[in-house]
């Protein structure tokens, strides 16, 4: 038997419709903060990644998907979302929109090779945004409400927001001159990966996941206190927006992001549920201004986030959050006999165009069983025509909840169902 690769799932109809509401979710959040759907191949030129994620960070060096074409080209499968809706802005030609920023959103499966955990597959699906062409510290309150409140009317409570400012290249640079001097006389006590990064990006050492609980990362020269005037001034204005829009947030001057493109603006989203798990991690993301320049473009700063449907999920059954599966039928034709199942498919025909979910039984069951078969797929609905019911061209229309049955006429009946539905869900 050949089974589902390591790293990646099935998620099977009784999970499908919960991932269904939570992208619904999704796309109408970004439908109120004007965000439009962007769809990016899922692979790109490995150049676009080396470039822009950073030749030193752990999913350039370990985890991508890279492989050669027939062409001998040199393609991986999409990381993350980033890159490539930096790409498409440059490629064409965005930044001359008249409106600026644009503001795009893109929700798909992404690829790293990496241990399997709970919420973190090999192929994941990602939901992303970017706000491209805007230096405006409110862009960034923007987009981390927006990721906010796709948390909170997806139902959860139990999360909190997590910022830090990397600064800007002459704030990077001066702490990076300051992390040089604490961790080299000690480098030979950190991983392989740590003592490459000492000279090529420093801050990256502070995101090594093997060395965390090192005594030299407790005592670390915090970003924050080599920030200069402007940037500093960058992040009051930041958390002034944040403040203002009544969103909560801690400080944490030891996060870093995992990417090479963050300046300015760094944040995530955690859950504080109780039993969630230790990677509390849901959404991340940060400003990335040099980011469109480095891949040919002008000068258009950017900022953005990614947050794990995966996860959202994950925290949804933490907070034991019900999803209301709404792929109920509203009708269930019932069929006795060869002749009234000619009518029967006529019937759900009818249902159907009428925008009337519908279903029947395909295996000549008995009544009994076909009963069943309804209230299984939580049908309000159950049709019954038998050889009596088509010679009077009648049928019996049955409401499971109350139990209440009515013949009605074939003819009649898709508007009396339509009559029923309506009246029911103006009394809900």
């Amino acid at each position: 038997m050949i089974k589902v690769p390591r790293g990646t799932q099935d998620i099977l109809p009784e999970q499908s419709f919960k991932w269904q509401a939570v992208e619904a979710i999704i796309r109408d959040t970004c439908n109120v903060y004007q965000y439009k759907e962007i769809r990016t191949p899922i692979f790109e030129h490995t150049e676009l990644f080396t470039r822009s994620v950073g030749d030193t960070t752990d999913i350039v060096q370990k985890e991508m998907y890279t492989f050669q074409d027939r062409g001998n080209r040199s393609l991986t499968l999409r990381p993350e979302g980033t890159a490539s809706t930096v790409r498409a802005y440059v490629e064409h030609k965005l930044f001359g929109q008249p409106d600026q920023p644009v503001k795009l959103y893109y929700m798909g499966p992404m690829f790293r090779y990496e241990r399997q955990q709970a919420g973190r597959y090999r192929q994941f699906v990602q939901f992303g945004i970017e706000a491209i062409g805007s230096a405006d510290a409110a862009v960034d309150a923007e987009v981390i409400a927006l990721a906010m409140d796709v948390y909170k009317k997806a139902g959860l409570k139990d999360i909190k927001l997590v910022l830090n400012s990397l600064g800007d290249t002459e704030s990077r640079t001066a702490h990076k001159e300051a992390l040089v001097a604490h961790f080299a006389p000690r480098i030979d006590e950190f991983c392989g990966d740590c003592q490459q990064r000492l000279e090529k990006n420093p801050l990256r050492i502070l995101d090594c996941k093997k060395d965390r609980d090192h005594e030299l990362m407790a005592t670390a020269p915090q970003l924050t206190d080599y920030l200069n005037a402007e940037s500093a001034a960058y992040f009051e204005k930041v958390k002034a927006y944040l403040e203002a829009l009544d969103i909560s947030y801690e400080l944490d001057p030891n996060l870093v992001r995992g990417l090479d493109y963050y300046n300015h603006t760094a944040f995530e989203i955690m859950s504080t549920a109780s039993g969630f798990g230790a990677i509390t991690t849901l959404a991340g993301g940060g400003r990335y201004n040099g980011l469109v320049e480095e891949l040919g473009g002008p000068s258009s700063p950017g900022i953005g986030f990614a947050m794990s449907i995966e996860r959202l999920l994950l925290a949804l059954e933490a907070e034991q959050v019900e999803i209301e599966d709404k792929s109920a039928s509203d009708a269930y034709v019932i069929a006795l006999g060869d002749a009234p199942k000619l009518e029967a498919m006529k019937i759900v025909k009818s249902l159907r165009d009428a925008g009337i979910s519908a279903e029947m039984d395909y295996a000549d069951r008995k009544l009994k069983a076909q009963m069943k078969s309804a209230d299984r797929k939580k049908s309000q609905f159950v049709f019954i025509l038998g050889e009596d019911e088509l010679a009077s061209r009648s049928v019996q229309i049955k409401e499971l909840a109350t139990g209440d049955q009515q013949m009605v006429a074939i003819e009649e009946a898709i508007s009396y169902l339509q009559q029923k539905i309506n009246t029911k869900e103006a009394t809900q």
